[in-house]
Formats: C-alpha cells, structure tokens, sequence
C-alpha cells in the first residue's frame, strides 16, 4: 500500500515519518526543512506499507518547487491513501490544506499531532466531532512521544481497502458557468469542477501535469480555450477577473475551515502564546535580534574551535597507524608504485579528510541542530528580510545560507523553499559564500598561525573567523544586489513564513540525528570525492618530466599569476587540486612545499607556519589564503548540485565564475596596497 505523508511546514511531519519507518529522516523545528521526497516502508498486520514523506505546503496551488512535488503526488500519483498532519494548535489553518485534498481523494486520515503543546495551551479538540464533519478519521498523536502510531496503523487499514470518493465545497459563485467545459475532463474518479477552475487561473505548471497523466490536451484545443474564453467574459460581468478566482477559491475554503472550527476548538484561555511573544520581542527585535543571533553563531564556533582539536589527533593518530599496517600488508602481494597510490595516495586523503573535518561536522552540526529545534531558524529569516528585500531578493535566502554552513549543497537544493525563479537562483549562485565546513580548518589553522598572538584563547579565533563569515554575508547581499538588477532583474517577491512554537530540544534525539543525518551525510560525500583526488594528487605528485614532477611544473607555471594576487603558484594550485574536497587544500600546500609525492601531517602548528615562512609567506599572504578561501569556485559536488537544480550549464558556469571573480579582485586589491 503506497501511502504519501503531507501537511502544512513544521507540523512534525517527517517525525511521524520516522516513527512509522523506523528511518532517521531529518526533523526541525522550522518550516522548509523538507524539500524533496523520502522512501521508507513498514509492514503490519501483514500488510506492507510504501510511505513517502512529501514536501510540506500550504496549499495545492503550487508557487514552490517543494510545493509542486506535494501537489503533483495528491492529484497525479496512484497511491493507496494519504495521512495529512496537523499541528493540534493551529488547527484551523491546516484544515485549509485538508479540505483541498478532500476535493480530490477521501482516502485520507487526519492525523493530529501535537497535542501535548495543544494541552499546555489549553486547546480542546473534539476527535470524534471532527471526524465526523470531515468524513474520514481522525487520529490524535503525540509523535515525538511515540503516542497514536498503533492507531494511526488501524486507520490506515480502513481507508486503504475503500472505494475512492471525494467531497465537493460549493463554490456558488463560480460553478454555475463551469459545466459547460465538464465534457473536455475525462471521465476519471476526480473532481472534474476543481480541475476547471484551476484550469481557469492559467495554473499551466498543472494543466501540463494534468495532460501527460490523462493524456488530455486542455493545454492546446482550441474548442475548450473558446468555451474558457467565454466563461471568463461571463465571470467578467459579475466583477470575477482570472486572477480573482484562486483567491475567491481560498476564501471559501477558509470560511469551511472556520465553521468546522467553531464546532470542534474549545480554548481554556485566549492568551495562550504570552512565553513565544516575550521572546519574540527580544529575537526578532530590530535592535536586539541581530546582536543575539551574531552571539549564538559566535558562541557555536567558539565552542567547535575549542573542542575540535582533542578528537581531531587521535583520529591522526589511528587513521595513520593504520596506513603502516595497510601498506606493510600491500606490499607483500602488489608492485610497491601500485602500494603507494593506494595508501600513500587514496587513503591517505581520505584520511586527512575524516581527520580533518570529522570532528568540526560532529560538534557544529548537533550545536547547529539544537538551535533548529528550539525554533530560531525562521526569526533569523525574519530579522534579516529587511537586508534581502532591499537586494530585491526576500528572506528565505537566509534559511539557504545558514544550511551552506554545513554543506553548500544542502544549501543549493535548500533553495527549492524559495517560490520565486529568480530569486532561487540569486540564493543558488551567492550560496558559497558562506563558508562550509570542508573550509573552516583551512581558516581556523591560518587565523591561529598568523592572527592572533601565542597567548590568545579559542575566543580570539572564533572572533576573527565571525568577521570573515560576516564578510562572506555582506558579499552575498551586494552580490545578490547586482544580479536583481542586472542579468536576473526584478522586484523581490512576498515573503511569507511561519514562526513556530518555541520547543525544548530533544538533546539525545539532536546528538543522534545530527550525528547520523547530517555528519555522516556531508562525511560520505567527501569520501567519494576525496578518493579520485588523493589518486590524481598522487598522479600529480608522482609523475615527472625531466626530474621535475607535474605538481611542481604547474605551480611554476601558475606562479606568476599567483604572486600578482598575494599569493604563489603551489597555492594556486592547492585550490585546483582541492576543487573535489576543500579540506585537503592545507595538506597539498604542505606537499607541494616540500617536494614529496605524498601529503604530509605536520599537525604542529608551530611547525606549519616556519613551512609557509621559509616560502615566503607573510601576513598579507595568509590574509590572501583566507579570502580566497571564502571566495573562489565551488566544490565539485556543489557545482554538480547546481547543474542538477537549474538545469543549465550557463548556471552553474556563473556559480563557477562569480566568486572566483571575487576572490581574484580582493586578493590584487589587497597585495597592491599592503603587499
């Protein structure tokens, strides 16, 4: 049986999800969290169950990526039933979704989460009333408590094995025209009155959708744009324009939804939300919310800064013990050129990568999480709506932002939250210039040598790498400036985004989910990008001509160009050879400098610096390094992303470009006036 799970954004959705999958499915307490689907599968009382979690939305009339996925599942794929989730304290607005989807399916379970925050607020909801208005049952759920899933599994079993049917809302003032245009809807289990009036808003991503699953053609038959033609000029007379019937459409759904709450809602109490304003008055304050959420991001690189080095050394030290062990045992059986690319060359990067950026991911990410759940995401959209609008971009690009922290491809595909063409790509094409993971020990290692004094604590470091981030956030809004003016012009759109309830995090679920989600996710993904590198790196390494190898010859031949913006030709080439995996830049600088066909751990920082010193390096340089670092072209992955999102080559070209053009640009301007 293939059941889809959708709801309004940040209903706990995906947490329901897991709970009936047994999956670990991401959850946050904040809306947009889900931008695509997700498969998982349970079986009980003997049936076997496909659930898919689906992009939340808040309606059927689609003006996001994300909310296209939904709307496309409900109206087009052949599935078994549905669960739509409600958050218990805002019932009222979910029902809104609800009774969209009843005008096309009743195979449907409402499923109404939260109800534990819905007692502390002294909601009352009568189950069984509501059940009965809707005509499809109605489960009560505390999913992060495990509670209603028994139930929830019952009513599945029910809806499953019925004849589909659907539920007419009657819109008086629009149906009466309508049927002469029922005769070009097939005669499909649908509800062909829905289908014509979101015909009749020129909704064309849905009519296509409607004619490939039908095999219609309402999209080009000249006899239903006549009767369409007609019918508006109908609607015309009574004061109804096109672009008047999705609004009077929701209007009527609205007024259903009030009734049916005015029925089933008892409140204890009106000022139920007194704890969320008061602290919504500090954190979205104008005065006080930037300043706070500047300390949190401080207080969370702090924290990682101080923590990261402990675990990074003993998987130095383990990561490399075993390459003895490895390589002693290749050796024995395969060519010692074959021994050496696989360990001194594979394995090694791989593992500088785990060492290097394993245990950053494992403090940042639970940190980062903490602050999702506790509901902090969206007021940073919020306070900093203000800076995009005048970019002529809007708010969501601050939710993108803040996922490229940890991976700048979770932020590109982040992106689909946003409704707006243009404005996805002006979020897509500046994503990178926050620095992501994979950057931060680069950055990290170049402020400890070269910024601040021997005696400065982890406070100093985390200070200064706050500045180059905030520098990375003041690029990204004149950048995006400049291209909603130039080649993707426009006007930035509404920005509507819910502020939800403020929750405790669930501390151990954060660890684990982190952890396993997001750690071992962005970790994954740098693992098989780092294997093909550490083989080309000792390719490069290895391989000479006339005693010179080819990383040297390149970095000679980049030289010039290299010192011209503060820097040389081996860092140049540092960043080419890192363009799969940014964590390995250090460790091929490191190589090229000391003219060995392996990379090096020189884990003393001491050590490094009178490295960098001997070859010329000087603050000017390091200060080179770090913006070039937080500005130059995206990693492999993220720019394979990119190609996928948009599509186009032209793009991810720009995605490409763009801060590299930056980086290049501040770099000269630096090194001519200091350098």
């Amino acid at each position: 049986m293939k059941i889809g799970l959708i709801g309004n954004p940040n209903v706990g959705k995906s947490t329901i999800f897991n709970g009936l999958t047994g999956m670990r499915q991401h959850t946050g307490n904040w809306p947009g969290k889900t931008v695509s689907s997700t498969t998982g599968y349970k079986v009980y009382n003997g049936v076997r169950y496909q659930f898919e979690d689906l992009p939340g939305c808040y309606s059927l009339f689609a003006h996001s990526k994300e909310e296209e996925v939904t709307r496309d599942f409900v109206y087009f794929s052949n599935y078994d039933g549905l669960i739509i989730v409600c958050d218990g304290t805002a019932l009222e607005r979910n029902l809104n979704l609800v009774l969209q989807v009843l005008e096309i399916t009743d195979k449907v379970v409402l499923c109404v989460n939260l109800l534990d925050e819905a007692k502390k607020k002294k909601i009352d909801i009568d189950m069984d009333k509501l059940s009965n208005l809707l005509g499809i049952p109605v489960v009560g759920m505390v999913a992060r408590s495990k509670k209603g899933f028994d139930e929830l599994l019952l009513a599945l079993e029910k809806i499953c094995f019925k004849k589909s049917g659907f539920k007419k809302i009657n819109y008086d003032f629009l149906s009466d025209e309508i049927d002469s245009l029922k005769k070009f809807i097939p005669n499909i289990l649908i509800n062909s009155d829905n289908v014509i009036l979101r015909y009749l808003t020129d909704d064309y991503d849905f009519i296509n959708a409607f004619d490939f699953k039908y095999k219609t053609d309402l999209m080009r038959n000249l006899d239903i744009k006549d009767e369409k033609n007609m019918i508006l000029n109908k609607f015309r007379k009574k004061g109804i324009y096109r672009e008047d019937i999705e609004r009077l459409m929701l209007e009527k759904i609205n007024e259903e939804s009030e009734k049916i709450c005015l029925d089933v809602l008892h409140y204890g109490k009106l000022d139920y939300n007194k704890k969320d304003r008061f602290l919504d008055k500090i954190l979205t304050n104008k005065i006080t919310g930037i300043p706070i959420m500047l300390l949190l991001l401080f207080l969370i690189l702090w924290i990682t800064i101080s923590l990261a080095n402990i675990p990074s050394d003993f998987l130095y030290d383990k990561l490399f013990w075993f390459e003895d062990v490895l390589y002693n045992f290749l050796i024995s059986f395969l060519p010692t050129w074959f021994s050496d690319l696989l360990v001194h060359g594979i394995y090694r990067v791989m593992a500088w990568v785990v060492a290097v950026m394993l245990p950053p991911m494992a403090i940042f990410f639970p940190l980062f999480t903490i602050l999702e759940d506790f509901g902090l995401l969206p007021r940073i959209a919020f306070n900093l709506d203000k800076g995009f609008e005048k970019c002529n971009s809007c708010g969501k690009q601050s939710l993108t932002m803040l996922m490229g922290f940890g991976c700048n491809v979770v932020g590109v595909t982040g992106a689909r939250i946003i409704d707006s063409d243009r404005e996805r790509l002006i979020s897509i094409l500046t994503n990178s210039f926050v620095p992501c993971n994979g950057r931060f020990p680069l950055l990290i290692s170049l402020i400890t040598m070269f910024l601040i004094t021997d005696g400065s604590s982890g406070l100093m470091r985390a200070l200064i790498l706050l500045i180059f981030i905030l520098i990375g956030v003041i690029v990204t809004f004149i950048v995006s400036k400049i291209l909603s003016v130039t080649i993707l012009k426009g006007v930035s759109s509404s920005f509507t985004l819910e502020l939800p309830p403020y929750r405790k995090p669930q501390i151990c679920k954060v660890l684990v989910r982190s952890l396993i989600d997001r750690t071992w996710f962005v970790l994954k993904r740098a693992l098989l990008v780092s294997a093909p590198a550490g083989l080309i790196i000792w390719i490069f390494a290895n391989v000479c001509i006339d005693g010179n190898s080819l990383l040297k010859i390149f970095s000679n031949f980049l030289n010039p160009f290299g010192e011209m913006i503060g820097m040389d030709g081996v860092i140049l080439m540092a960043f080419l050879l890192g363009f799969p995996a940014n964590e390995i830049v250090t460790a091929i600088m490191v190589m090229g400098y000391m003219s060995l066909g392996m990379i090096v751990d020189i884990n003393d920082m001491m050590l490094l610096k009178t490295l960098f010193i001997d070859n010329g390096w000087s603050l000017v340089t390091a200060i080179c390094v770090m913006i070039f670092s937080l500005f130059h072209f995206p990693c492999l992955t993220t720019l394979i992303t990119i190609k996928k999102e948009t599509g186009s080559y032209f793009w991810s070209f720009l995605a490409f470009i763009i801060p590299l053009c930056i980086g290049v640009s501040i770099c000269f301007v630096i090194n001519l006036l200091f350098g």
